[in-house]
């Protein structure tokens, strides 16, 4: 059965996505910790990061960093952090997300029902702001 980051990435699933490319996407997570808490996630399904080949692991350590450089221009964080924890969804996912203070780590602040709006507006302003770093051709419409 495939996971429900394969549903979203298929178009199975609706997501807010602000990369495309032919190894990853990504996307704002449906339970943000902060505004533009994005995943970026491999096309092939792998469970645990440490089972990816070296190549899709650079890709997505680097699609991560422009992805956070993107979060850093849209809302001018102290910060910008990423982590990978796995449990959620056995489906490999790096979280990049805005911090403002290291409890802004925490899934215990995750919003369960965030405003559509305020999370339409956020993936706008992270597409926006890849375009304006040079990043047009990975940027989907919406």
């Amino acid at each position: 059965m495939p996971s429900v980051f394969t549903r979203i990435i298929d178009g199975e699933l609706p997501g807010r996505f602000v990369w495309k490319d032919a190894t990853c996407v990504g996307f704002l997570s449906i339970n943000p910790i902060t505004p533009g808490h994005s995943l970026v996630v491999p096309r092939q399904e792998v469970d645990h990061w440490l089972d990816l080949d070296t190549d899709t692991w650079q890709h997505l350590s680097e699609v991560s960093r422009v992805v956070g450089e993107g979060v850093q221009r849209a809302f001018s964080p102290p910060r910008v952090g990423q982590m990978i924890a796995g449990f959620e969804v056995p489906h490999v996912h790096l979280h990049v997300l805005q911090l403002r203070e290291l409890a802004d780590l925490s899934f215990e602040r995750a919003d369960p029902d965030p405003d559509p709006g305020e999370m339409d507006a956020a993936a706008a302003a992270i597409r926006a702001a890849l375009a304006e770093l040079g990043f047009g051709d990975q940027i989907p419409a919406s």
